[in-house]
């Protein structure tokens, strides 16, 4: 398979491009971290050093590859706000880090998946999107944008035989999330979320979620009525 994977100089994009490379897939890793880039490419994947916030040399890059099988989207970022300050800063930065990369993506990949074999279009969100979360304004509310984004582009893209998943994982042992000062109950390595991905990917899941012991009780929280879900949070927060 022709496969593409953005985000892939750390974490969970970073283990997707090595693990579908060992597989004898033909993968293009890109990302911005140079030296990360240059490993991936000693191993012998494709690489490329892409600013996905710059929409106009992204998409001439994208119009130099000529078909894709299966597109990864993964790129983005995390930052939590701290009350009483409300910075809108940080929230642009993290909607145009998540939510606007992964649009100039679909937008670069689409021509490319509709030339592929059985093409396959993935999105990364998270299952913090599930339900509101303390400090999350921000980085829920981007991946709730992605969710969403991924769900209605399976409608639409089902006419043209391009499948489309949506990939909410739980906590996963990254760079990014070695950041975190809270607990990150049944968080997951990289290589364990690679595993949990490639599966759901091959089944053609609409969703891939996991780690499920985490996953389902979050799905069930999010039925409960919204007032009963903030006490609730709210007692998580301060007991």
């Amino acid at each position: 398979m022709k496969i593409l994977v953005t985000g892939a100089t750390s974490g969970i994009g970073r283990q997707l491009a090595i693990d579908y490379h060992k597989l004898k897939n033909e993968v293009w890793a890109i990302g911005r971290n140079e030296s990360q880039l240059n490993e991936l490419e000693s191993l012998g994947l494709h690489t490329a050093r892409v600013d996905l916030n710059d929409r106009e040399a992204s998409l001439a890059w994208f119009a130099g590859l000529t078909s894709l099988d299966l597109a990864v989207l993964n790129a983005g970022t995390c930052e939590y706000i701290d009350l009483p300050d409300f910075d809108s800063r940080l929230v642009r930065r993290v909607m145009r880090g998540n939510v606007e990369s992964m649009a100039v993506s679909i937008e670069g990949v689409l021509p490319l998946l509709r030339k592929g074999v059985k093409p396959h279009l993935v999105g990364v969100g998270s299952s913090a999107a599930y339900v509101p979360l303390p400090r999350a304004e921000a980085y829920g509310a981007s991946k709730a944008a992605v969710a969403y984004l991924i769900d209605a582009l399976r409608i639409d893209l089902q006419r043209e035989g391009i499948d489309v998943s949506l990939v909410s994982p739980g906590f996963v042992k990254t760079p990014l999330t070695d950041r975190n000062d809270f607990p990150m109950p049944f968080r997951v390595t990289v290589e364990e979320a690679s595993f949990a991905i490639r599966q759901g990917i091959a089944r053609r899941r609409a969703e891939v979620h996991f780690p499920r012991r985490f996953t389902l009780p979050l799905k069930l929280l999010a039925w409960l009525p919204r007032t009963l879900w903030s006490r609730l949070a709210q007692y998580m927060v301060n007991p």
